[in-house]
């Protein structure tokens, strides 16, 4: 894996001069269609996203209008030069999965102790349907540990393209949810309070995300009875 740090101020200003291009493109490539931006609060903020496409980064960061650094599994990497030093580049925050992810978690807190935003995907790894793994509580961790809100961003068509069940890339319409902050102060006298920020997180998800995409419960035929505009 690259070690070195590519994520610099100029990848900021890059994102900023790219941003309105790749706004296009994905009006073009994925038919975008985005609810819920006023729930965005200025600050930082843990994005909390589902994960059944590899275009799930791209599509979250264009919702929000940010350049998202995200956790990135380590396996990610070391396939390609260009590919792990453009993923870098754009602030991705490299995390192993054999050991305690301490050095990527210090510069998650790093970015959001600085104002910026963090993207994680509770689920831990690409799925075939939502709802099949639980999620995993490093957002509400990072949450809690901060005092970032959590905002969970449902994404609905992703999975109809660089997915498990179709790994081309097709046009395909996406509609994505910003839904409303969760406070990670109003879970501090819970009993488990990293456990009841991701049931809130997980039922915020399942409320947008049930009627629109496969879930681990649902008939197999139940992708082809809705789409995100129908």
């Amino acid at each position: 894996m690259l070690v070195a740090e590519l994520y610099t101020p100029f990848s900021e200003w890059a994102a900023l001069r790219v941003m309105p291009l790749v706004k296009l493109g994905s009006r073009i490539l994925w038919d975008l269609e985005v609810t819920g931006r006023e729930h965005i609060p200025p600050g930082p903020i843990v994005f909390a996203g589902n994960h059944q496409s590899h275009v799930d980064p791209p599509l979250l960061s264009i919702a929000v209008r940010m350049n998202v650094r995200y956790l990135a599994v380590d396996e990610l990497f070391n396939r390609s030069v260009w590919f792990d030093r453009l993923i870098l580049f754009w602030g991705s925050i490299p995390t192993p999965r054999d050991r305690p992810p301490l050095g990527a978690l210090r510069t998650a807190i790093g970015h959001l102790e600085s104002g910026g935003p963090v993207g994680v995907f509770p689920e831990g790894r690409r799925t075939r349907r939502w709802g099949e793994e639980q999620p995993k509580r490093g957002a509400a961790w990072l949450a809690l540990r901060t005092g970032a809100p959590l905002i969970p961003v449902a994404i609905a068509g992703a999975e109809r393209t660089l997915s498990h069940d179709q790994p081309q890339f097709r046009r395909t319409p996406v509609r994505v949810w910003i839904e409303p902050p969760l406070d990670p102060h109003d879970y501090l006298g819970r009993v488990d309070p990293l456990k009841s920020m991701m049931a809130d997180w997980h039922h915020a998800m399942d409320s947008r995300l049930s009627p629109w995409v496969p879930t681990a419960v649902s008939d197999p035929g139940r992708e082809d009875q809705h789409s995100p505009h129908g």
